[in-house]
């Protein structure tokens, strides 16, 4: 199975409190090519996308950054705000006409400390996240400067 035909997690934050993370939620709308953060930028913002497409890319030295991976509907985009330092460990530019539902980082934080339970369901919704993205972007990387049948995809 390619890295663009990999599933998706089923896992998603509980209906009580997507509820409440989504009394936090703005609506924002971003034209294509905007870039939305960089690598090492200050992460105090994420989003959950409702409509178009934002490609997740990194930094190569001596070369165009490389596109990991596209998120699309229904994703998260941003994890690195729940984790200090909270500096983004990837960058993100918008393919397309984006929507969607934008989150200030700081404010659900502090909801996730006055809820323990809440925070406890947040990060582990995120961490699956992450745990995805990361593997994503190690295949994507072997993908890209691996030689051919040089090691475990494992």
């Amino acid at each position: 199975m390619t890295t663009a035909t990999m599933p998706r997690p089923a896992t998603t934050l509980p209906a009580e409190y997507r509820g409440r993370l989504m009394s936090l939620a703005h609506e924002a709308r971003f034209p294509a090519g905007i870039r939305l953060f960089g690598e090492g930028g200050r992460a105090d913002h994420f989003w959950i996308i409702r409509s178009g497409t934002v490609a997740l890319d990194m930094r190569v030295p001596g070369r165009r950054p490389v596109v990991l991976e596209t998120l699309g509907f229904g994703e998260l985009l941003g994890w690195s705000w729940l984790f200090p330092p909270h500096g983004w460990r990837f960058g993100a530019e918008t393919v397309g006409l984006v929507r969607a539902h934008e989150f200030d980082a700081g404010a659900v934080r502090r909801m996730c400390a006055d809820d323990p339970a809440m925070g406890h369901a947040v990060t582990l919704w995120v961490g699956g996240v992450v745990a995805r993205r990361l593997h994503v972007a190690r295949s994507r990387i072997l993908d890209l400067y691996a030689p051919s049948g040089s090691g475990s995809r494992g």
